[in-house]
């Protein structure tokens, strides 16, 4: 039966299998009527399909219970404790490996979490070891350096005072023979070994072309009365392509303009005139100059339109005009478009005699309609009407400057854009009442530059598109714009161009809108920004500007008087900063200290920077050797000793401010004189305790100084100035005592009371421009 059931499966299971046939009883087969009344089914639910399922399934429960009783009563009887010991014995395997397992993992993470901790700690023994050998490295290169530093300091501070005796001997032999024979000018403080003889006329034409285009009319007139070959020299003709009248403009003859004109009229292309008190004949002859470009007769007061006729019509090819501050009228204005058919830069500034009438002569005939800068500064008499003929006649202009005009309104600039698409800068300083409508206007203009000043009309409302209607805007100067608050700053953010932003003396300015500004795509580009007298802006304003300003090149925080040492300690991080303005801050000694590890910077302003003294001063100069400009003006506390470390340090210093100073004594400028011998610019204005000697140090050391001012100088005298006068180009002097608002009296010492008007009645001489030799004169 075991066999059948493998070999056929369960289905050929039957109940009585089991049943010895003798045994089986015979069964009769049951009708449809005798299983619907064993299992009391209806007629209605007896079907074929239910009847096969309900014996089918009884079927299966027979045979189950069937197959059950017979594997009981076949198979053998399990004692039950065998059973009971045999699965306590695997329970007990089973527990035995858990508790293994278990064990296993608890040891595994205790070595696991103890050998992490032996690495940690390895690893925080080498670092303890690296930071111990670093500092110990550290320590012996900073001692190193310091050494390193001293012996410099002493060489250069032998260097300086052995400069300094040589120097003292030039002074004395200035007026001899021997004196004479050594370099004119004191380039080198100690020279001793005799120079080479060099005769420049030996040099290629190009060299000596660019080596003369560095000098002015007068200094090459000079140059040609040394000898022959020197006069030969200054022959070329592309050295008198561009010729500069302006320069010698108080001693320059009618005479002299007319024989050069005459000898170089087919090689001159640009003429200046500026300032030129010539006769109307002579600047006629400026016609003869037939192949001129660029042609400035600005502030000429004898310019007339008869001479203008004569110009025009001899020059066709202009390019460059500038008639600015000169009595043309209607008839020089009828004359630009019928001649100057090329003009591209016209500046007709401060020219009240014409009127809207010539405006529109300039739509005559070709018309100036190449024309790309326009300058209208100072022309009241223009009304909207001129603007309109403007529009019609100079379609195409790009460069606008409209300053000092307070009769500009909206509606003018409106006529003027209507026409004047091109239009990328406007400059409109001194004009008070143009407002935000103005600017709207100007959004149909593709704008790169906008420059207003001294406007309370423009609020942030025409800031509020900016980056929609002048997306590629790169320079904005709104200064002193008091209707700007943190607002404008929040609009500007987005530009992506903006490389220049000058928001000075917008005093409504704080550190929430800058730093707005800061996190937008503007503040990577940005290349210059002025806030000065933004006096709510603090530390925090330029933690930001430090992260995000890495092209940074100019910053004035001038006045900012939030700002502090610990601001200035980020500043240091701003590598590519080459000029800062610091004037009128609280910064103090700490602050330069910091400030020197910078090293880069080439222009510094510390005016009126009352707690700086000697030591901030010098440690920042010991570390500036790129320093060009330096301005330390109305800083009471220092004295001659800055002026020592500057000459040493500084000996590349152009530019020097120590007005207001009243320790500053004749010492303090010998040595400056002997050592910065490329110093252009020095204002020592308040000295009081500066005599007549340091002009004829001056005189020996700079060669090269330009500006000098000596106001309130009282030991200085007029005579000694009036010499001066003849060697710089720009001088002013007074011999008064210095005003109230220095902060000290005629002796140097301070006032209590600090007041904020002048002294009158106070004579005082000023010499603006310098007086030539007579050299000159000749000319």
């Amino acid at each position: 039966m075991i066999m059948t059931i493998i070999e056929n499966g369960l289905e050929s299971l039957h109940w009585d299998m089991c049943i010895d046939p003798l045994m089986k009883q015979n069964v009769r087969i049951l009708s449809e009527t005798c299983l619907e009344q064993l299992f009391g089914l209806d007629d209605q639910l007896t079907t074929p399909e239910l009847m096969i399922k309900a014996c089918t399934f009884y079927t299966g429960h027979l045979v189950k219970t069937c197959f059950g009783t017979w594997k009981e009563m076949t198979m053998p009887h399990i004692n039950v404790e065998d059973t009971l010991a045999e699965k306590m014995e695997k329970a007990i395997i089973y527990c035995d490996s858990k508790l293994k397992k278990f064990s296993f993992h608890q040891w595994y993470s205790y070595t696991k979490n103890q050998k992490a901790k032996f690495q940690g700690a390895i690893l925080r023994i080498q670092k303890i070891f690296q930071d111990h050998r670093q500092r110990n490295f550290i320590a012996k290169w900073r001692d190193i350096v310091r050494i390193r530093n001293k012996i410099r300091e002493e060489e250069l501070i032998s260097k300086h005072e052995s400069e300094l005796k040589n120097w003292k001997k030039r002074l004395k032999m200035k007026s001899s023979e021997e004196f004479a024979s050594l370099e004119p000018s004191f380039s080198e403080a100690v020279f001793k070994s005799k120079s080479m003889e060099f005769d420049i006329s030996q040099l290629p034409e190009n060299a000596v072309l660019q080596i003369f285009s560095y000098l002015g009319l007068r200094d090459v007139i000079i140059c040609g009365q040394v000898n022959h070959s020197w006069m030969v020299m200054i022959q070329i003709t592309k050295l008198w392509n561009a010729i500069n009248f302006s320069t010698v403009k108080n001693t320059v003859t009618d005479k002299y303009v007319v024989s050069t004109l005459q000898k170089w009229r087919l090689n001159v292309l640009c003429l200046n005139f500026r300032g030129c008190l010539l006769r109307p004949k002579t600047l006629k002859y400026v016609s003869h100059c037939r192949n001129l470009q660029e042609l400035n007769v600005s502030d000429c007061s004898t310019l007339t339109d008869e001479a203008m006729r004569h110009i025009s019509e001899g020059c066709h090819g202009v390019l460059y005009l500038n008639l600015s501050n000169t009595s043309i009228t209607n008839k020089t204005m009828r004359l630009l478009p019928k001649h100057f058919h090329n003009l591209q830069n016209l500046s007709l500034a401060y020219c009240r005699k014409f009127t809207d009438k010539g405006l529109q002569y300039l739509n005559l005939g070709n018309g100036c309609h190449k024309l790309i800068y326009l300058d209208l500064s100072g022309c009241t008499q223009i009304s909207v009407q001129g603007f309109r003929n403007i529009a019609n006649s100079c379609s195409k202009v790009m460069h606008l400057t409209i300053n000092d005009m307070p009769t500009l309104t909206d509606n003018c600039v409106k006529a003027l854009v209507e026409k004047c698409q091109s239009i990328t800068s406007v400059v409109f300083i001194g004009s008070p009442h143009i407002s935000d409508c103005a600017f709207k206007a100007l959004s149909t203009c593709d704008l790169r530059k906008i420059r207003f000043e001294g406007n309370k009309r423009i609020t942030d409302a025409c800031f509020k598109f900016i980056d929609k209607n002048y997306p590629n805007i790169n320079h904005i100067y709104m200064v002193d714009c008091k209707g700007l608050t943190d607002g404008s700053l929040k609009s500007l953010s987005p530009l992506k161009q903006l490389t220049v932003l000058n928001l000075a003396n917008c005093v409504r300015i704080g550190d929430v809108g800058l730093r707005q500004f800061l996190d937008g795509p503007s503040s990577i580009r940005i290349r210059e920004l002025n806030l000065s007298n933004c006096m709510q802006l603090g530390d925090a304003s330029i933690v930001k500007l430090s992260e995000r300003c890495r092209n940074l090149n100019y910053l004035s925080l001038r006045n900012c008087e939030q700002l502090t040492d610990q601001g200035i300690e980020y500043i240091v991080n701003i590598f590519s900063l080459v000029s800062l303005d610091l004037s009128g801050t609280v910064i103090s000694n700490e602050g330069l200290i910091m400030l020197s590890r910078h090293k880069k910077l080439k222009e510094l302003s510390l005016s009126e920077c009352y707690k700086i003294t000697d030591l901030g001063i010098q440690a920042f100069c010991k570390n500036s050797v790129l320093l060009e400009h330096l301005d330390v003006s109305y800083c009471l506390q220092l004295s001659d000793d800055i002026i020592k470390t500057i000459a040493i340090y500084c000996v590349s210093l152009t530019s020097l401010s120590i007005a207001g100073c009243p320790q500053i004594t004749d010492l303090a400028i010998e040595m400056l004189s002997a050592k910065c011998r490329y110093l252009h610019i020095l204002d020592i204005s308040g000295c009081i305790r500066l005599t007549d000697q340091i002009l004829d140090d001056l005189k020996v050391g700079c060669k090269q100084l330009r500006i000098l001012k000596m106001q309130y100088c009282r030991h200085i005298s007029m005579e000694a100035a009036h010499k001066m006068s003849s060697v710089v180009q720009h001088q002013e002097y007074s011999c008064s005592d210095p005003p109230s608002w220095f902060g000290y009296d005629g002796g140097g010492n301070p006032l209590n009371v600090q007041y904020t008007k002048p002294f009158k009645g106070v004579p005082e001489v000023t010499v603006k421009e310098s007086e030539y030799s007579s050299t000159e004169e000749e000319v």
